[in-house]
């Protein structure tokens, strides 16, 4: 309670204690350089929210270094001292991002033709097991460096991009399953290929056709 009348005090020139038990916290709205601004209640779950929407946005644009907490916080409309109590280094706003709106779905079934492997391969190209806008898309390719928790996301999702490529040529070609070494390689390039599609596309808007690679590692294959 101290520190958020702390923050309060400091922030929002005309804050008001919060209320004992209450669930509400203070937001504050307008110019502070213009004579104070003003309150209203935000719930403790939306307060956190308002700020994770703005840096989502924020952190796709222009990037983790180049994003200012003041201007999360103007743009989220709470003191910025609410961040702090919420998220005490700015680091740590990236990885609830990328822990809370990003997901690798893994371990679904791979649909497979016996026979058919460039098709196998174009099917699942098409389904990225990835489950995150595009904001959340660009953070994550952008952000690879900045910090482990991006960099350990992106190898979960290239793991299950080779597993389910691997996975799906076994069934494709069952004549070809004693050649483990091989099909691990064109599964990893399969997988290279769609991470390096989906980082590219979002900064060029070019696009890989995935029949068309399909086709050349199943040419590859035999």
């Amino acid at each position: 309670m101290r520190r958020l009348r702390l923050f309060c005090d400091i922030y929002v020139s005309n804050a008001t204690p919060r209320p004992e038990g209450s669930t509400l916290w203070p937001a504050w709205d307008g110019d502070e350089a213009a004579g104070g601004a003003r309150v209203r209640a935000v719930s403790i779950g939306d307060a956190r929210t308002r700020i994770l929407d703005p840096v989502e946005e924020l952190f796709a644009g222009s990037g983790y270094e180049a994003t200012p907490t003041a201007v999360i916080a103007r743009l989220a409309q709470v003191p910025k001292g609410l961040i702090f109590h919420y998220f005490p280094r700015k680091i740590d706003v990236l990885v609830a991002l990328v822990d809370e709106r990003t997901l690798v779905e893994e371990g679904r079934e791979v649909d497979a033709v016996p026979g058919d492997p460039a098709g196998t391969l174009a099917r699942l190209a098409r389904g990225l097991p990835l489950r995150a806008s595009p904001a959340m898309r660009r953070i994550l390719f952008r952000e690879a460096d900045t910090h482990g928790s991006v960099k350990e996301r992106l190898g979960r999702l290239n793991g299950e991009l080779i597993r389910r490529a691997r996975f799906a040529l076994e069934l494709a070609l069952p004549g070809a399953r004693g050649d483990a070494a091989r099909l691990e390689v064109a599964a990893a390039t399969f997988a290279a290929v769609l991470l390096y599609q989906e980082n590219l596309c979002q900064l060029t808007g070019h696009q890989i056709d995935p029949d068309a690679v399909a086709e050349l590692i199943a040419h590859a294959l035999g």
